[in-house]
C-alpha cells in the first residue's frame, strides 16, 4: 500500500511529531468543544472587516485609525444605550462613510465615529426570539427584517414595526428557512437591491405529520412533561407547500409569485435581478431530477419565462443562486454538476449558455463574488488537490488563475470592490495565518496575523494521510491514520474507525493537522490506533463518486470502509480481533450498519444520533438519495437496520439526544425494540433535552461516555 506522499504527485508532507515521554498529555477538556480549556488549545483568531478598500482588525479595542472600543461606548452611553464588550463583529455597510454597524441588546446601531452620533437605531422585540436567528439588514433604508413567532416583521429606523404577516403559527410559517435547509437554503428573507421590496418564504405545513417531541421540564403550571410538537415530513409522506411573497414597503402590499400549485415542488436559490424588476428562482419536482430556472415579475408576481432546464436520471441539487455580472447585468453565472463536476457556467438572461467557465476533474467549492475592475469571478475549488481548498479567479473566457499559495485550506473574504481579499488559511503544519491577497497580479501577499501552534509542548501523536482503492477497484479514497502516543511498532493495539460517510461532508483535508478530531487525539493518548476513511458518497469528489450510493445508502459506503479495514489488518501493530467503530448522525447509521452487517469484524461500536430506517427520515434529503419508499421498497428494506437487529454480536452503545429534531428519537427507540424482539443486547444512553448534537458540558460528558465504553470492552 503506497502513501500518496511516496509517489511523484505528492503535494504534502506527512505530520511526524516525535513522542517525547516528557511532553504534556492532553485532557479531554483541551480537545472537545465545551471543555474548560478548549478555547485556549485552539489556534488564536483575529477578526477583520472591510471598510471600502481598507481592511481593519475588529477583535481588538482599537480599530486602527478609526475608533476605539472606548470611543464607541462613550457614544452609546451619551445616547442612553448600554455598553458593548467587544467590536469583533463590527461591520461597515457604507463604504467610505465613517459609519459602523453593531448589534447590541436587540438593536442594530449605525454609529458615526467622526460625528460621535448614532445615525440610526433599529430594534426588534427580543422576547419574540427570531426563529432562525437570521435578521436581514437593509442598508439603503436602514431597516431590518426578521421572523419571530412564525411571523415576519420589518423594523424601521423611525421606530415603526411593520407586520408583513399576522397569521403565523406552527402550521403557517413566514420568513424562515424552508425545505428543511436543503438546496443551500439557510434563511427565508431576501431584500431587493433597491431596498424597497422584500421577498420571503411562506411555508404551509398544516398537512405535515406532527412529531411529538417532549419537554421533560414541564411548564409553569404543571410538573408533567409537556408536548412540544414539531412538523416532520417523513420520506414518502405528505410534504409542506411553499410559496414566495414580495412585500412592497411603500404600498404595504404583498404579491405572491404565480408559480402554480406548490404541491410536491421545491423553490430554491432565490435571486433578485440587479434592477429589482425580477425574481429568479430554481424550481424542482419532488423527485429532484428536473430543475428549471424561472423568471418572475417582482411587480405582479407573473411567471415570465423558463430560462433553462437541467435533468439527471438520479438527482439535480442546485446549491447557489445565479450571480449577475456587475459590469453586465444581462449575463449571470450558474453553478451546476451537469458535466459530472461542480462547475461555473456563463449564461445570458435569455437562458443561453455562453461558455463553461471552469472545467476539469475537480469541483468548485464556494463562489465569493466578482472583481468588477478586472472582470473576473472569484471562487474556491479543489483543483490543486482533492484534499485542498484554494482560491482562484476566472475571466469570462474561462482563463483561471490561482491566487493563493497553492497549499492547504483557504477560507477567503472578498472586499466590496473584489480587488482584494483576506484569507483564513491553515495547512497540516500551519495552525492559522490570515493573509491579505490581491485578486489580480501586481501586489505581494501580506501576512496580517499568524497563530502559534497551541499543541506545541503536548504529546501530539503521529498522523499520516494516504490513499487506498475503493471497493470498485479503481477509485482513490483518502484515509487518515493516527498512531497511539508513545507508539511502539512491536506492540499490538486496538483500532477504532471513526466514520461519517454521507453526502455534504468529509473528514480528511489539508487543513491544520489534516482536519483531525480532538477525540481522535484523546483516543490515541489512551492507546488506540485511530482510522478514518472518506468513502464514496462523501463530498467534493464529483457526481459519480457521490451517486454511487444512490437508492441504497450505506451499502457501497460499507464496502469501501471494509477496504479500510483490510488496510488496518495489514498493519503489523493492529490487533485484528480488537476493531471498533464510532460515528454520529449518518456516521451513527454507518456504525450500526457495520456492526450488524459485518458482526464478526467489529467487536465494539458507539452509534450516536443514528438513522436506523430511512422511512423515518425527512423528505428532501431522504428522497434525494433513496427515492421514496413506495418507488424503492427494496432499497429501503435492504438498508433498514430494523431488519439487521438480529445480527448484532459485539457490544454496541446507541446514544441519542432526547429531543433530536433531525434523526428523531423514533429511530433509536425502534432499533432497541427490534433488538429486544430479536434477542440481541445493545446498550442505550440518552441526553434528555438535547438535540441532534450535545453542546457545552454535555459534549464533554458524551466523549467521556464514548471513551469509557471502548475502554471497557475493546481495550
Amino acid at each position: 500500500m503506497k502513501s500518496i506522499f511516496a509517489i511523484a504527485l505528492a503535494l504534502f508532507t506527512v505530520s511526524n511529531i516525535s513522542m517525547a515521554q516528557d511532553k504534556q498529555p492532553f485532557s479531554l477538556d483541551d480537545l472537545i468543544p465545551g471543555g474548560k480549556s478548549y478555547a485556549a488549545m485552539q489556534p488564536a483568531k483575529a477578526y477583520y472587516s472591510w471598510w471600502g478598500k481598507s481592511l481593519h482588525r475588529t477583535d481588538i479595542d482599537n480599530v486602527e485609525g478609526l475608533f476605539t472600543l472606548e470611543d464607541i461606548n462613550d457614544i452609546l452611553q451619551d445616547n442612553g444605550k448600554r455598553k458593548i464588550h467587544d467590536l469583533r463583529y463590527a461591520g461597515f455597510p457604507y463604504p467610505g462613510k465613517p459609519i459602523v454597524l453593531l448589534a447590541s441588546g436587540g438593536e442594530f446601531l449605525c454609529i458615526n465615529w467622526k460625528d460621535r452620533t448614532i445615525e440610526s437605531s433599529v430594534s426588534y422585540d427580543r422576547s419574540l426570539d427570531p426563529r432562525n436567528d437570521y435578521i436581514g439588514f437593509e442598508p439603503k433604508s436602514g431597516s431590518i427584517a426578521y421572523s419571530a413567532g412564525h411571523n415576519l416583521y420589518i423594523s424601521t429606523p423611525q421606530g415603526e414595526v411593520i407586520p408583513v404577516s399576522t397569521d403565523g403559527s406552527l402550521d403557517l410559517v413566514y420568513g424562515e428557512s424552508v425545505h428543511r435547509d436543503e438546496f443551500g437554503i439557510d434563511h427565508g428573507i431576501f431584500w431587493s437591491p433597491s431596498g424597497k421590496s422584500l421577498a420571503f418564504y411562506r411555508m404551509d405545513q398544516s398537512m405535515v405529520s406532527t412529531y411529538p417531541q417532549v419537554d421533560i421540564e414541564g411548564s409553569d403550571t404543571s410538573r408533567c412533561a409537556a408536548l412540544v410538537p414539531d412538523k416532520y415530513p417523513m420520506a414518502g409522506e405528505t410534504s409542506h407547500k411553499v410559496t414566495v411573497g414580495i412585500f412592497d414597503l411603500q404600498s404595504r402590499r404583498t404579491v405572491y409569485l404565480d408559480a402554480g400549485d406548490p404541491t410536491d415542488r421545491y423553490f430554491t436559490n432565490i435571486q433578485w435581478s440587479p434592477d429589482s424588476r425580477y425574481i429568479y428562482m430554481i424550481e424542482l419536482n419532488r423527485d429532484q431530477n428536473h430543475a428549471q430556472l424561472v423568471r418572475y415579475s417582482s411587480q405582479d408576481g407573473k411567471r415570465e419565462a423558463v430560462l433553462f432546464e437541467e435533468k439527471n436520471d438520479k438527482y439535480v441539487e442546485p446549491m447557489m443562486p445565479i450571480q449577475f455580472l456587475p459590469w453586465d447585468p444581462s449575463k449571470f453565472i450558474y453553478s451546476s454538476r451537469k458535466d459530472g463536476w461542480q462547475h461555473l457556467y456563463l449564461y445570458d438572461t435569455t437562458g443561453s449558455e455562453l461558455i463553461q467557465l471552469t472545467k476539469g476533474t475537480f469541483e468548485t467549492i464556494d463562489f465569493l463574488g466578482f472583481d468588477a475592475t478586472h472582470k473576473t469571478a472569484i471562487y474556491t475549488s479543489n483543483e490543486v488537490h482533492p484534499l485542498q481548498c484554494n482560491t482562484y479567479s476566472v475571466d469570462m473566457k474561462g482563463r483561471r488563475t490561482l491566487l493563493d499559495n497553492g497549499k492547504g485550506w483557504h477560507t477567503p473574504t472578498l472586499s466590496p470592490s473584489g480587488t482584494e481579499y483576506f484569507d483564513n488559511y491553515s495547512s497540516p503544519d500551519v495552525a492559522r495565518q490570515i493573509i491579505r491577497y490581491s485578486t489580480h497580479s501586481g501586489k505581494r501577499p501580506q501576512i496580517l496575523f499568524e497563530a502559534d501552534e497551541p499543541w506545541d509542548g503536548y504529546a501530539t501523536p503521529k498522523m499520516t494521510v494516504g490513499t487506498i482503492k475503493a471497493a470498485d477497484g479503481k477509485t482513490d479514497l483518502y484515509y487518515r491514520l493516527v498512531l497511539p502516543t508513545d507508539f511502539d511498532p512491536t506492540k499490538k493495539y486496538p483500532a477504532v474507525v471513526y466514520v461519517y460517510g454521507g453526502p455534504h461532508a468529509h473528514n480528511i483535508d489539508a487543513s491544520r493537522h489534516w482536519g483531525v478530531r480532538g477525540w481522535d487525539i484523546w483516543m490515541a493518548q489512551q492507546g488506540y490506533v485511530m482510522f478514518c476513511l472518506d468513502n464514496r458518497g462523501s463530498e467534493h469528489r464529483g457526481l459519480e463518486f457521490e451517486q454511487a450510493t444512490f437508492r441504497h445508502l450505506g451499502v457501497e459506503e460499507m464496502k469501501d470502509q471494509l477496504c479500510g479495514i483490510d488496510y488496518l489488518k495489514s498493519l503489523s501493530y493492529v490487533d485484528a480481533d480488537r476493531i471498533g467503530v464510532h460515528g454520529w448522525s449518518f456516521g451513527g447509521f454507518m456504525t450500526t450498519s457495520l456492526m450488524t452487517t459485518y458482526p464478526d469484524i467489529f467487536k465494539v461500536g458507539v452509534a450516536g444520533g443514528p438513522v436506523i430506517d430511512w422511512n423515518y427520515y425527512e423528505v428532501m434529503y431522504g428522497e434525494r438519495y433513496m427515492d421514496t419508499p413506495q418507488s424503492n421498497p427494496r432499497g429501503y428494506a435492504q438498508t433498514s437496520l430494523l431488519n439487521k437487529a438480529k445480527n448484532l454480536k459485539g457490544r454496541l452503545l446507541v446514544i441519542y439526544g432526547g429531543n433530536d429534531p433531525t434523526c428523531v428519537p423514533q429511530h433509536t427507540l425502534s432499533f432497541i425494540r427490534a433488538c429486544i424482539d430479536a434477542g440481541t443486547y445493545p446498550d442505550l444512553f440518552t441526553y434528555p433535552g438535547d438535540g441532534h448534537n450535545m453542546q457545552g458540558t454535555d459534549r464533554i460528558h458524551l466523549h467521556h461516555k464514548i471513551t469509557q465504553y471502548f475502554n471497557d470492552f475493546l481495550k
